[in-house]
């Protein structure tokens, strides 16, 4: 009986992390939002996440939206043909194309959230809605990691 429940509890324990960060609409599966901790007084804050459209027709990301930031876009990070970088917001969205999975991560696509009203701490999360042209609105947490690191992914792999 022992045995039964350790293996139960264990189950249990392997699964709650990929439940606890992974988000679903429709055909799109939001997996693990996050950002980085920021300094005292900072003015943004990035937010990053991987979707994935399971379905036959693309969608489109829309629009961001978080009571932490007095407003949310969505950017594109590029190099230009002269080497340099440059952030712009993308007014129509970003395509989830059918089928594919599209990663907003640092040096790509993001969230620029503006204007946060707090210090986003490491360990902590805060909320955001992502809006979805065909799926709608999707309530999602982000997770707050560390701001050091190449890609802020402290501990959760692919």
């Amino acid at each position: 009986m022992k045995f039964i429940r350790s293996i139960a509890l264990a189950g249990a324990l392997m699964a709650a992390p990929a439940f606890a960060h992974d988000f679903a609409a429709g055909d799109l599966t939001i997996d693990h939002p996050w950002s980085r901790a920021t300094p005292e007084g900072a003015r943004v804050a990035a937010g990053y996440a991987s979707i994935t459209n399971n379905g036959s027709e693309a969608d489109r990301l829309i629009e961001v939206r978080s009571d932490f930031a007095a407003s949310a876009e969505i950017h594109e990070m590029a190099v230009d043909g002269n080497g340099v970088m440059t952030m712009r917001p993308l007014a129509d969205g970003i395509e989830i194309p059918a089928g594919e999975e599209v990663k907003l991560e640092p040096g790509s696509f993001h969230i620029m959230f503006m204007g946060p009203e707090k210090q986003l701490v490491e360990g902590e999360n805060f909320a955001g809605t992502l809006v979805f042209e065909k799926a709608g609105e999707v309530e999602v947490e982000f997770a707050v990691e560390g701001m050091g690191g190449p890609s802020g992914h402290s501990g959760h792999n692919h």
